[in-house]
C-alpha cells in the first residue's frame, strides 16, 4: 500500500514536470518526461515493484547464507565435482570414436604402416610421407599444403 502511494506521488511529480515542459513549448521533451513519469505507477499497479522487492530479499538471504553456512559451500563443491566428472566422461567418450570395431577390442596397433595403425592415427600416416592427395584428412589438408611449401623452401 505504501509502495503504491509512493509510486503514485513520484508519477504525479513527473507529470507536473512534463506539463511545465510542455508549457515552454518543448513538446518532444515533455512527451518523454511523461512517459518516464508513468513508469513508477505502472510498475506498482502491475505488481512488479513487489516482485522486485521479493527477488532482492531472496537474493540477499541467499548471499548471507553463502557467507555464513558451510552447507552452501559444500553444495558448490558437489556441483564442481559433478561438472568435473561430466567433463572427464566427455573427454574419454570422444576417444573411442572413429575406431573400427576390431580396433576397439584389440590392443595397441602394430606397425605404423599397417591399415589398423592408420585408422587409429586418423589416416594421417599416408599423408605425412607425401602419399595420395585424396587420403588426407579434410581438416588437415590446408596445413599439409603449407607444410609442403615450407619444405620446398627449406624452412
Amino acid at each position: 500500500m505504501l509502495t503504491t502511494t509512493l509510486c503514485a506521488a513520484l508519477s504525479a511529480a513527473g507529470l507536473a514536470l512534463a506539463f511545465l515542459t510542455a508549457y515552454r513549448r518543448r513538446f518532444l521533451r515533455a512527451t518523454r518526461i511523461a512517459a518516464a513519469a508513468l513508469l513508477p505507477v505502472g510498475l506498482a499497479l502491475a505488481g512488479l515493484v513487489t516482485l522486485a522487492r521479493r527477488i532482492s530479499t531472496a537474493v540477499g538471504d541467499w548471499a548471507a547464507d553463502l557467507v555464513f553456512k558451510p552447507t552452501v559451500w559444500t553444495g558448490f563443491v558437489v556441483l564442481g565435482c559433478s561438472a568435473a566428472l561430466y567433463g572427464v566422461s566427455r573427454l574419454f567418450a570422444g576417444r573411442g570414436r572413429g575406431r573400427a570395431p576390431e580396433a576397439r577390442t584389440a590392443g595397441p596397433a602394430g606397425v605404423a604402416g599397417t591399415p589398423k595403425a592408420q585408422e587409429l592415427s586418423g589416416g594421417r600416416g599416408a599423408s605425412a610421407g607425401g602419399g595420395k592427395r585424396g587420403s588426407r584428412d579434410s581438416g588437415l589438408s590446408d596445413f599439409a599444403d603449407v607444410e609442403e611449401i615450407l619444405k620446398r623452401r627449406g624452412i
